[in-house]
């Protein structure tokens, strides 16, 4: 990865309790990632929500407010027997996606979309590696290079 280093940085977290073994393992996979690259704990605000499709709510809360410098979108749906999966995996994804298209701030998308819960256990440090992880880095990956971008432009 980039420029990783969370020091200073305010990191919103969203996490579904929906699948909840799963969810709670991308919350501690995440904030161990920003922990280990310089996050303090009063930097992190971690709000839970019903499910996947109410992340982009909340997420645009922060957003909008103007006081995180990134924000980190855990939850995870698996597919049932209906199209409710994917109307709920596109208004999540729409939703992360809006945010993240505003060019403001750092977003990490780690809301796993998956057929089943092996594949889910896969992606929380399984042969997948960890997605809390990489969703929290990345987010604040993004943060730092818009920080970056900044600088240079007010030169």
């Amino acid at each position: 990865m980039g420029n990783v280093d969370a020091s200073g940085l305010k990191v919103g977290i969203v996490v579904s309790r929906f699948n909840a073994d799963i969810t709670d393992a991308l919350l501690t996979g995440a904030v161990s990632a920003l922990k280990e690259h310089g996050s303090r704990d009063e930097d992190l605000m971690v709000i839970h929500v019903p499910g996947a499709f109410e992340i982009g709510t909340i997420a645009a809360k922060m957003a909008n407010s103007g006081r995180f410098d990134a924000i980190v979108c855990l939850g995870c749906v698996i597919r049932g027997d209906t199209a409710h999966f994917d109307y709920v995996c596109q208004g999540a994804m729409d939703a992360i996606g809006y945010i993240a298209r505003r060019g403001d701030i750092g977003v990490g998308n780690g809301v796993l979309t998956l057929d089943s819960v092996e594949q889910a256990i896969e992606r929380i440090g399984g042969s997948h590696g960890h997605k809390g992880e990489e969703a929290a880095l990345t987010a604040v990956e993004v943060a730092c290079q818009l920080k970056f971008i900044d600088r240079e432009l007010e030169e």
